[in-house]
């Protein structure tokens, strides 16, 4: 049985529609990803599924045994409690059965009692099963994953940023145990090394997911199933993202044939109906009016042409050739303080290359990116730009773009030479319409600003553009838009982006950070995951060498033991750290302990111990999960 299932579900609000005649089923493992255009309907459909609004039409069914989450259930509603603490508290019913059991051994140590015995073995196996074992090091490990250094875990809630406190829902809801979670855009507040994190636990999930997310690199590793809301129509179709992508065009593709045999058909019936108009006989016009009716009939066949950013027109020409030799940095360095983010750095950028930076945040990518274009001083190091080249410079802030004035107005005054019915054509391809180029730059949303300063970069007719982050604020349409048009540039690219998959459809080139410096390999996003991960090349060994396909699997089934082994002993070391960890601050909140200097010395050197070895076997355990 699904544990979701819509039939012929019409969403609208007063006289528009959303969409109309969704139908689709989740089942029990089910990875979907739920993409299309801002303003769609994608929260309204989680909505739904959460009981929250009723369809105008159809019908949405939720049995009552499926348990559905998301982020907004597991707000964090305690300011007083730490990170640790807040997350702890999807774990209540196990924490209650702990303390059970720990009342159950008591009465046991007063005597043996066979009635005791049964139920403490019953609420044992219950507790296991509930992951009683591993609740703690689970909650501190998502918090790990999440981004979250140790003292933030103990830091209290009201004190953490407002992302911080999103991630702390988002772990509260990973660790529910829901049969169907609700992820909206859950990659926002994440580096990279988080995201890959996610990524490994949806895998092991074992409920279902529909995840709502413009980062098709994440859709492509989480999920195995896609809707999209388009057109005020749902598609539901197997495949991860680029799966569907693919099916989509083809689709596309056949709707446009179609569409064309019919148009072509209308035309040749209208021609018929224009000649019997002029043959002007009465049972002439008994003909017109069934040929009407025919061609009504096939307009009602028509399919319609998704209205999507992904009408957005771009194109970056190249106004002149610069040479061959583009870019040339060598040692470069930059710091700030005592915090040194990058030195020695050098490479040679040539006519077409597509370089982009990758490295975690803080690194000091927007850092270089400045420096690139003389907006701040390098420490040490030099930056020579060869002949002819001439820059564009996409800023991740667009702190330029916040005036006042119209979105006309600013384009204007940035080329007066352009006539306005020019600056109308050109902003229309933009999306910018009718009343839309009167707007004012500071009301505009993020995805707007974006698509203004794209414009006027593409205005200028560089030969080297520079962008920090262009794809943020943008959805998946204009994003596929941006890459085709940088695939087809005739110039050179610097970029810095944490849209992976945006990364692997344009670089030819990757500007890594390795330590203190940052080193260059040809190739795209997943060349440079090879590379990190030590992917081992794939060469044909000896057959002596070869080990028989028996042994390598009992190899391996030992293997699996010993480290479900060592899992199980982790779990019972920390559960260990924790009861001890909670004695030593009880202690030390003892009036006769406070009063010892030497004691106190001693429990807190213990306490920092303790917490070091919690460290290392969370670690370790995480290593083992993964």
């Amino acid at each position: 049985m699904p544990l979701v299932s819509a039939q012929n579900v019409t969403v609208g609000f007063l006289d528009s529609v959303l969409f109309g005649g969704a139908t689709f089923e989740i089942q029990k493992n089910d990875r979907v990803g739920l993409i299309g255009a801002n303003g769609v309907g994608k929260t309204t459909l989680f909505r739904l599924i959460l009981g929250e609004l009723e369809p105008a039409e159809g019908t949405v069914i939720v049995p009552e045994f499926t348990r559905v989450g998301n982020v907004e259930q597991h707000t964090c509603s305690d300011f007083t409690v730490t990170a640790y603490e807040e997350v702890l508290k999807v774990y209540a019913d196990v924490a209650a059965m702990e303390r059970e059991l720990e009342a159950l051994n008591d009465r046991l140590a007063a005597g043996a009692d066979p009635a005791l015995i049964e139920a403490q073995e019953a609420l044992r196996e219950k507790f296991e099963a509930r992951d009683g074992l591993s609740y703690r090091s689970r909650a501190r490990s998502a918090l790990t994953g999440l981004g979250f250094t140790y003292d933030e875990t103990e830091t209290n809630v009201g004190k953490l940023s407002g992302g911080q406190r999103t991630k702390i829902s988002l772990a509260k809801l990973l660790l529910s145990g829901a049969d169907l979670i609700l992820l909206d855009e859950p990659t926002n507040h994440l580096d990279t090394d988080s995201v890959e994190w996610l990524e490994n636990f949806l895998k092991k999930y074992t409920g279902a997911a529909i995840i709502i997310s413009h980062d098709r690199y994440f859709l492509d590793r989480t999920t195995e199933k896609t809707m999209e809301i388009e057109g005020g129509r749902l598609y539901f179709t197997k495949g991860n993202y680029s799966v569907y992508h693919k099916l989509k065009q083809e689709r596309l593709l056949t709707e446009q044939r179609e569409n064309e045999k019919t148009e072509k058909e209308i035309k040749r019936i209208e021609a018929m109906i224009e000649q019997q108009r002029r043959f002007n006989r009465e049972r002439n016009y008994i003909t017109i009016a069934s040929k009407e009716k025919q061609i009504e009939r096939l307009r009602q066949t028509l399919h319609e042409k998704a209205r999507t950013a992904g009408e957005m027109k771009l194109r970056f020409p190249v106004a002149i050739e610069s040479g061959n030799e583009v870019l040339t940095v060598n040692g470069l360095a930059k710091g700030f303080g005592d915090k040194k983010l990058f030195s020695g750095v050098s490479f040679l950028l040539k006519k077409r290359e597509k370089l982009f930076l990758i490295g975690p945040n803080g690194c000091g990518k927007t850092t270089f990116l400045r420096i690139l274009m003389n907006r701040l001083r390098a420490d040490a190091g030099t930056v020579d730009y060869g002949v002819n080249v001439r820059t564009g410079y996409f800023e991740q802030t667009q702190s330029s773009l916040r005036s006042g004035k119209t979105v006309l107005a600013e384009v204007y005054d940035r080329f007066p030479s352009m006539t306005v019915p020019q600056l109308r054509s050109v902003l229309a391809a933009f999306l910018f319409r009718g009343d839309d180029i009167e707007k004012h730059m500071d009301e505009l949303s993020g995805g707007e600003r974006a698509k203004v300063a794209l414009l006027e970069i593409m205005l200028r007719g560089c030969n080297l553009l520079i962008l920090d982050e262009p794809t943020n604020h943008l959805d998946i349409g204009s994003r596929e838009v941006l890459e085709e048009a940088l695939r087809d540039y005739d110039g050179t690219v610097i970029a810095v982006s944490h849209d992976r998959y945006f990364i692997n459809r344009v670089a030819t080139k990757i500007l890594y950070f390795d330590g203190g410096t940052m080193r260059t390999l040809d190739g795209n996003y997943d060349d440079y995951l090879a590379l990190r991960d030590g992917m081992p090349r794939q060469i044909k060994a000896p057959e002596k060498e070869k080990k028989s396909e028996y042994l390598q699997k009992k190899e391996a089934e030992r293997a699996e033991k010993q480290r479900k082994a060592r899992l199980q002993k982790i779990e019972q070391e920390l559960a260990q750290a924790e009861q001890r960890e909670q004695q030593i601050q009880q202690e030390l909140l003892s009036p006769a302990v406070t009063a010892d200097y030497l004691r106190v010395t001693e429990l807190t050197e213990a306490l920092a111990a303790l917490r070091e070895t919690q460290d290392r076997l969370t670690e370790e355990w995480i290593s083992l999960e993964e």
